[in-house]
């Protein structure tokens, strides 16, 4: 595991005291409610945990991947929603921006950030989820604006995020260019512009307290200073601004390494202080060896995580990215259940924190990437070849030995 310097160890201290203080209260509430906990955002934003990867030039501490992964971790041990959070209030579309940005853009994301907005990266489609270029979303140009038609769907953040980062196709004159972001803004004095519609909530089994929600773009205007263009063009762009879902990634690790390392304290004190037949449960070997999976595994992730995050001023590496979150993520559901196993009947009370542990930690395999998909990009990586999921694709393959 990566070694923290002393300022990491007084970010990650800062950020424990902080969720135990004032977020670990109110996170069962948040489930119970559904309701987006602003309160969490609020003193996020004050403790510095907002645009912490925003440069000093732009107002923000400049700080690396690896000390915002100490922040989530701290703050998804109590409370999942928070810790996703702090992922896309660091991660995602404002790293994308403040990456390929123009200045202007650069100035409008770290703006929004640093006051607290949480932004949406707004990538998955109905029929567009692992296979996130067959979306059909589409940005006409039309002198110096794009009007772009379409609909996303599993948007976290849908309704109270304020910044978007879109993807589309790009057409001009009828031919398609590539696939680009486009920033747009929910002003919260002029409200949501025109064509810009949040659909429906998507009523989920965990992590209650950030919608989901579809959103719809109906001759929405965009001006043509805000597509984000990498260095690479449209044409070949698209992976550029997916390389910042990478770090996307590593912090969706990081939430589920937050819970499941939460889920582990609980049993552990539990195990400790439950007693059956004359003596506490942690006494039996059955659930002594229960906690030494649960503590190895969690080391193990943590420093997949930390390898992954610590990765200078660029973006984590994608095969080490996926590496983490495939390994936390399964990690987290085994990790929690376990947890709630040695609380036995208790654990399954909703008066126990562990049920909504175990049903948070279930969103990490299937959001952001699911463990299959992430799976064919650590094969294609560690063979050093493409490897098509369209059946033609297979078929075109050279067979061994041809």
């Amino acid at each position: 595991m990566t070694r923290l310097t002393e300022a990491q160890e007084g970010i990650r201290e800062k950020a424990r005291e902080l969720a135990e203080a004032v977020i670990a209260p109110r996170a069962a509430e948040v489930d119970r409610e559904e309701a987006y906990p602003w309160d969490n955002c609020r003193a996020l934003r004050e403790a510095g945990f907002f645009g912490m990867t925003i440069p000093k030039d732009y107002g923000g501490p400049g700080l690396g991947f690896l000390e915002v992964a100490l922040v989530i971790e701290e703050m998804a041990r109590v409370c999942g929603v928070t810790g996703r959070i702090a992922v896309e209030a660091n991660m995602g579309a404002v790293s994308a921006i403040m990456a390929y940005g123009s200045e202007a853009q650069k100035q409008i994301a770290a703006k929004q950030v640093l006051s607290g907005d949480k932004p949406a990266i707004c990538i998955t489609e109905p029929g567009a989820g692992s296979a996130a270029t067959e979306m059909t979303t589409r940005a006409d140009k039309k002198g110096d604006r794009y009007i772009l038609n379409g609909g996303k769907h599993w948007i976290t953040g849908g309704g109270v995020s304020q910044l978007h980062l879109i993807f589309a196709r790009v057409f001009e004159d009828g031919v398609e260019q590539g696939i680009g972001g486009f920033i747009a803004l929910r002003d919260p004095e002029k409200g949501t512009p025109k064509g810009l519609r949040i659909g429906k909530r998507e009523p989920t089994m965990g992590l209650r307290g950030i919608p989901e929600t579809e959103i719809l773009f109906e001759d929405l205007e965009i001006p043509e200073d805000r597509l984000l263009m990498p260095p690479q063009g449209l044409s070949r762009g698209f992976g550029a601004l997916m390389s910042a879902y990478n770090a996307q990634r590593v912090g969706a690790a990081t939430v589920a390494l937050g819970i499941a390392q939460g889920a582990y304290e609980q049993a552990l004190a539990y195990a400790g202080k439950r007693e059956q037949f004359g003596r506490p449960i942690a006494e039996f070997q059955g659930l002594q060896w229960m906690l030494a999976d649960m503590a190895t595994q969690l080391a193990a992730a943590r420093a997949l995580i930390h390898k992954a995050a610590d990765c200078g001023k660029g973006f984590p590496d994608v095969l080490e990215a996926a590496q983490a979150k495939v390994f936390a993520s399964e990690m987290a559901i085994k990790v929690t259940n376990d947890a709630l196993q040695v609380f036995g009947a208790a654990g399954y009370s909703r008066n126990n924190p562990l049920e909504r542990m175990v049903r948070d930690a279930r969103m990490f395999t299937i959001g952001g990437g699911t463990a299959q998909i992430l799976r064919t990009v650590i094969a294609s990586r560690i063979l050093e070849r493409k490897l098509p999921q369209t059946r033609d694709g297979y078929l075109n393959l050279p067979r061994a030995g041809e």
